[in-house]
């Protein structure tokens, strides 16, 4: 039925970290078919199915990746990962105007628009469109109409994969494979820039020249771990003149309130809902290792080549993490309260002697 089976069948040829199998149980074939034909009519509608080409040529020199369908920096940061193997390419970004903060000073992306008049004015040879949703179709029509595009997760919709490594070996495909399946396994991992006004404000900070960081809060309850006092009360046994750094957005207001006055003879800089998202990936980078659930700045110190110890839940370590990824993380089939204090101490002193 018109390719039906794109929207569960990974588009090339390597096997990824993915639970396709779990998702095709607990999801209907209506609702899946339903949504494919949605996107499929509106492709016809906007006449781009016949502008769909499946690899991209030495001719495309002057590329628009369009990044609309990931609403989370971690998200757009694993989806994007794999600009890295367009070297030689003119990339330009269009995507959401918080999306496009992180990217702004970015070494692969030439220009970052969210603003489709803008974007509209530039010439070029393809575009590469996240996924065939109606947003990333109607911005790809708004602002090059009549040019061949290729798809990331094209019509490939629902079920959960290794974001990172499905980026890296997509794109690796619509090159023509240049790189084998080990070379990609073993070198995927996301990326980001750190503009020099970004890093000249967390010099203004003065903080230590050694030190840990701890990420608190969370977006969803079962990725938020409520026992970190415990962890930093643990770790301050072993060496009272630690230097913590505690980072994270306005979720974490409280619990970094409650921390920071219950070790106020500590070394403890909060530094939670202070900073922007790259200021704090900065603060991340100079830091000797970060202790955080799944979430933005994970994937950023990720980005950045540091050593983490992750909590995570219901998602896998594998599903999330690369091979090159310096990492000692835990796992919780439901929930990352149930995770242990003691085997998180275990794990940072397993990162600490490695």
């Amino acid at each position: 039925m018109l390719g039906f089976e794109k929207t569960y069948t990974l588009p090339f040829k390597y096997e990824i970290p993915n639970y396709i199998s779990v998702f095709l149980e607990e999801s209907s074939i209506t609702k899946r078919c339903i949504k494919f034909i949605k996107r499929y009519i509106y492709l016809t509608i906007k006449r781009q199915t016949t502008l769909e080409i499946y690899q991209i040529l030495p001719k495309h020199r002057n590329i628009l990746w369009i990044n609309l369908s990931a609403p989370s920096f971690g998200d757009s940061l694993m989806d994007l990962s794999s600009r890295e193997l367009l070297k030689g390419k003119n990339i330009d970004l269009f995507t959401t105007d918080r999306i496009a903060k992180i990217f702004r000073d970015d070494k692969r992306f030439k220009k970052i628009y969210s603003n489709i008049g803008l974007a509209s004015k530039n010439s070029y040879s393809l575009v590469i469109v996240d996924s065939y949703s109606t947003r990333s179709i109607k911005a790809k029509f708004h602002i090059a109409p009549k040019v061949n595009f290729i798809g990331m997760y094209g019509y490939f919709n629902g079920p959960e994969v290794n974001r990172v490594l499905f980026s890296f070996h997509q794109m690796n495909h619509l090159l023509g494979y240049p790189k084998s399946e080990s070379e990609i396994n073993s070198s995927a991992r996301s990326s980001m820039s750190i503009s020099t006004s970004d890093k000249d404000i967390v010099n203004k900070i003065n903080l230590p020249e050694k030190y840990i960081a701890v990420a608190l809060g969370g977006e969803w309850s079962y990725r938020s771990y409520q026992n970190w006092s415990k962890v930093i009360e643990n770790i301050l046994k072993k060496n009272f003149y630690l230097n913590i750094v505690l980072i994270g957005s306005g979720n974490a207001h409280a619990i970094s309130k409650k921390i920071f006055l219950q070790f106020s003879n500590a070394n403890i800089t909060n530094c939670v809902d202070r900073y922007s998202f790259n200021q704090t990936a900065q603060i991340i980078s100079q830091s000797d290792i970060l202790i955080c659930c799944d979430g933005g700045l994970m994937h950023a110190a990720n980005s950045l080549n540091k050593t983490i110890i992750p909590l995570f839940a219901r998602l896998t370590p594998e599903m999330q993490l690369t091979d090159c990824i310096n990492a000692f993380p835990l796992f919780d089939d439901t929930n990352v309260n149930n995770i242990k204090i003691e085997d998180v101490i275990e794990k940072y002193n397993e990162a600490i002697n490695y």
